[in-house]
């Protein structure tokens, strides 16, 4: 399905207070007309991307995702969210289960290959989450004999196998929320992911884990558009547009402020 078109130049837009999260909506990814937008999210990453017990949704990428939506055109009863796990993202751009993807999905010239983005709106590094005493793991170097968690599908486990730790015992599940569990529970050592995605996991239980705080790479986060896109510029101008008006700064502070984790500034928008 093709984006509404914007009524009107961006930089005329009244976005004010368009920072709500949303909720309802089917979570299955059927088609919902068009007068709906589908976007993925993921419902088990704590401050960018949850679903809450009542069936909302909270997070910085939900905020984004609802700004980006509303200057598109659609009011926030039109927003359906779905959930987008990292091994299915490129898929669902592709048959169509969504319209775009916001779910800490880092730009590279592989993804690239199959679908396009817009942004990035945030740059994270990888970096690694422990249980709160640990002291054995300090970096990546530390990682190997270690039993560590990543997600599959994700550019950190891809990263972890190819560049870091030959040794490192890799438990790969569908879902971060897993990977906290059997830390918590004693079954592995260590996860890693993007430091932004860790520190919502760090919020949400108070004392119970932390980050090591040694980020070894640089993960682009972009809006995943279907390959051909017409509506990449328009995305580009609104993410920029957030940046500007303070809509950015507050998806974050409302969401992760409490982390301890430092907003970095803005990144540049590329216009490929």
């Amino acid at each position: 399905m093709k984006f509404k078109k914007i009524a009107a130049a961006v930089g005329a837009l009244a976005l004010a207070g368009s920072l709500a999260a949303c909720g309802g909506g089917d979570d299955s990814g059927s088609d919902a007309g068009g007068d709906k937008i589908k976007i993925g999210i993921k419902f088990d990453q704590p401050g960018l991307g949850f679903k809450e017990a009542d069936g909302s949704y909270s997070g910085f990428d939900v905020d984004m995702a609802t700004y980006i939506a509303e200057g598109l055109g659609y009011e926030g009863d039109q927003i359906q969210f779905v959930e987008a796990v990292s091994a299915n993202r490129e898929t669902f751009l592709k048959d169509g289960s969504v319209d775009m993807i916001l779910a800490t999905y880092s730009i590279t010239d592989e993804r690239k290959a199959d679908v396009d983005f817009a942004g990035p709106y945030y740059v994270a590094g990888q970096d690694i989450l422990v249980a709160a005493d640990n002291t054995d793991i300090t970096g990546p170097k530390d990682l190997d004999g270690k039993k560590l968690c990543s997600v599959t599908g994700s550019t950190p486990a891809e990263n972890i196998k190819e560049n870091y730790a030959k040794g490192v015992q890799l438990q790969e599940f569908d879902t971060y929320s897993k990977c906290v569990t059997a830390i918590e529970g004693g079954q592995l050592d260590a996860m890693t992911t993007d430091d932004i995605i860790l520190a919502g996991y760090a919020q949400q239980d108070p004392g119970k884990f932390k980050i090591v705080g040694a980020p070894f790479s640089e993960e682009n986060y972009g809006v995943g558009l279907p390959k051909g896109s017409e509506d990449r510029d328009k995305i580009n101008d609104l993410i920029e547009q957030s940046f500007e008006d303070g809509a950015w700064e507050k998806a974050f502070n409302d969401n992760l402020g409490e982390s301890g984790y430092k907003l970095p500034e803005p990144p540049t928008v590329d216009r490929y």
